[in-house]
């Protein structure tokens, strides 16, 4: 039997694969540097080996899988290639995995996530579900039906893949160092739909999605009365939100989720596009819907004293925005403070002005240092570019967090896509301490 062996086993993609594969049976292990990521708790929970990088990792009679960051001059892939060993890009390697199963697609520039994780556990309530979601989440099951998956638009990964299906959630410039504009993501997409072999599941809000020419039927979902599949009576409270949905303007049904603001009604109302489409009966859709749990880093939340401390992986602007709506849904009295920290300079750069209008929707703010990229060169922005444009925007750093003890009563937002979470796990320390 082939070991399975990941280079950059801790990556969110790859962690995913790696317990697929462990799940179905394989023998897998994997390396990364020796910084504790999230992602590794799962492989930690299978027993999954995870070595330091070293050429002597790799052996005959290894499959090795590589994750996209690290080039083919890293020192196991080319011992790998040296020995003869087979060497498969994650990318390339889930593209030829999923062809064994229905296979659906989620891509987005925002919402991917959190809608895979949703509609993976809707699925599993009607059929044995395998998926990889990009959160470091994955599942396998030898007898599934279906494959679902998180789909990234980055240096246009997803063109990979020929999925039975795709969900769209939107498009939105992002990735500004690899995408020129918003044209430019649009042509990947529209790429990505011209490989989907049975149908598109889009939202029919966007604009952009509205243009999208495909050789297979395209569903449109959303708040407009144009779409095939539409949510009207949206009534929002504390635990949760209540809709009704209309086909084709014909009533289907009414739907309770555990999700807060319209972003998480846009993603129910994909996924329960997607079960109509396969004929997944709609009681099971019904109950799925209420015991879904989110997934990590998307709105995680949890009491610290009388305060609320919310994660999340927000680092674009409408991300942002949505993250702070749902908080306020959640709680309408309790004061908002957003704690951000930006992910890489280009994106800071492109999105200044956008990310101070999206952070001026929180009560109070504080922001990080910019966690830069290996591949960019800083310049002259720095993080004092953004407090200029926020009114009252304070600064903070690992050793400042008590600052945060004054709001009583306050939702803390730790929000970025870097190492924001360093900030958060300083700010509980300080206050077990005193």
């Amino acid at each position: 039997m082939t070991v399975y062996h990941f280079v950059g086993i801790k990556g969110t993609g790859m962690s995913a694969l790696a317990q697929i594969l462990h799940d179905m049976n394989n023998k897998v292990q994997g390396s990364d540097v020796e910084k504790y990521f999230f992602t590794q708790a799962e492989l930690e929970k299978r027993n999954i080996s995870i070595f330091p990088f070293d050429a002597g990792n790799i052996e005959e009679g290894q499959t090795v899988i590589a994750g996209n960051a690290f080039p083919d001059t890293h020192e196991e892939i080319v011992a790998a290639k040296e020995m003869n060993v087979p060497v498969h890009r994650y990318h390339h390697f889930l593209g030829e995995l999923m062809g064994r199963y229905t296979s659906i697609a989620v891509s987005g520039a925002h919402g991917k996530t959190s809608t895979t994780g949703l509609l993976a556990h809707v699925m599993r309530g009607a059929h044995p579900t395998s998926y990889l979601i990009g959160d470091g989440t994955g599942s396998g099951a030898s007898d599934s039906k279906y494959f679902v998956f998180e789909s990234c638009e980055y240096r246009r990964h997803f063109l990979s893949y020929h999925p039975d299906y795709a969900i769209m959630t939107n498009i939105d410039f992002d990735h500004p160092d690899y995408f020129r504009d918003i044209d430019d993501v649009f042509s990947a997409f529209q790429e990505m739909a011209l490989q989907v072999k049975k149908g598109i599941i889009a939202c029919g809000d966007d604009e952009q999605l509205q243009k999208i020419q495909a050789k297979v039927p395209v569903i449109f979902y959303g708040l407009g009365e144009d779409n095939d599949f539409q949510a009207r009576n949206i009534q929002k409270d504390t635990d949760g939100t209540t809709f009704d949905v209309f086909v084709r303007n014909t009533f289907y049904s009414t739907f309770r989720i555990t999700g807060y603001g319209n972003h998480s009604v846009m993603n129910a109302l994909a996924v329960i596009a997607l079960c109509h489409y396969e004929n997944i009966d709609v009681d099971i859709v019904k109950q799925q819907l209420m015991t879904f749990r989110g997934v990590k880093r998307r709105f995680s939340q949890k009491r610290l004293g009388e305060q609320i401390i919310i994660d999340d992986y927000a680092h674009h602007p409408t991300e942002i925005t949505a993250t702070i709506e749902a908080a306020r849904q959640k709680y309408p009295n309790r004061e908002i403070i957003a704690i951000f920290q930006p992910h890489t300079f280009s994106r800071t750069k492109t999105f200044l002005d956008e990310f101070a209008q999206s952070l001026e929707k929180a009560d109070q703010v504080y922001l990080c240092d910019i966690f830069g990229s290996a591949r960019e060169d800083q310049g002259e922005l720095s993080i004092r570019d953004l407090q200029q444009r926020i009114d009252g925007a304070e600064l903070i750093t690992v050793m400042t967090t008590e600052v945060l003890k004054r709001y009583t009563n306050g939702v803390l937002i730790f929000m970025g896509a870097g190492d924001i979470q360093k900030f958060q796990q300083a700010y509980e320390k300080e206050v077990e301490v005193k």
